[in-house]
């Protein structure tokens, strides 16, 4: 049987390499990759526009075995990450949690269920260690750690129905450390780790290949290691 991989936002730093990692030879027969301007476009804030793309998979002959979210957004437009509770704005605080919270919530609506019921299978979604509430020790970027903290969970809830449907699927959270990106182009510190966005890949392919069932619900690094919630 034919083996599919999806990549959401296969268009951006993260997803573009992992579609170029994938499909030079990982395992997966045929890579889909979704983004803004793929036929059809994926659009997070469009529920309507994520069905079509579902049901765009869904035609396709063969077992859909990974499933990577490589979305998300640190800055909104001319809103940057805050420093303090004073710069709090609603609208941003309701716009980040809808592309980095309800969007991935809303594939996991609609793909989800395309994954087979019996075999290993995987979502993953990209998520941040800012994202951890116990690993939270600078404060900071209210909206961002609060939307990615919303993922976590969101994440959690459903590796336990998706484990009701599937015993051997598996639903988990990624770190993808810093990855030289527009994303993060502005953030990234002088002493991280900064990587290519191909090694980015590497790393994250990596950890999906030696996940078991046993991991389904957590949240972990490139390197494979556990964070905490």
């Amino acid at each position: 049987m034919t083996s599919i991989a999806v990549i959401f936002g296969a268009s951006g730093g993260i997803g573009s390499a992992m579609r170029d990692h994938l499909e030079a030879g990982s395992g997966y027969d045929k890579v889909i990759a979704l983004h803004r301007t793929s036929s059809p476009p994926l659009d997070l804030l469009n529920e309507r526009m994520i069905q079509a793309c579902a049901d765009r998979v869904r035609e396709e002959e063969g077992d859909v075995r990974l499933l990577f979210d490589a979305t998300g957004a640190l800055t909104l437009g001319s809103a940057r990450p805050e420093k303090s509770l004073r710069e709090l704005d609603p609208e941003v605080l309701a716009r980040s949690y809808a592309i980095n919270a309800i969007g991935p919530a809303l594939l996991m609506k609609h793909f989800l269920p395309l994954l087979p019921k019996e075999g290993r299978s995987v979502f993953a979604t990209l998520s941040a260690r800012v994202g951890s509430i116990g690993d939270n020790g600078l404060g900071g970027w209210f909206a961002y750690r609060a939307a990615k903290a919303g993922l976590n969970q969101l994440v959690r809830t459903a590796s336990i129905e998706l484990a009701r449907k599937n015993p051997a699927a598996i639903c988990i959270a990624l770190h993808p450390g810093t990855v030289k990106t527009p994303l993060t182009e502005n953030f990234a510190k002088t002493g991280l780790d900064v990587q290519e966005p191909a090694v980015a890949a590497e790393r994250l392919v990596n950890v999906l290949t030696s996940l078991t069932p046993a991991d389904t619900g957590g949240f972990f690094d490139q390197t494979g290691r556990p964070i905490p919630w």
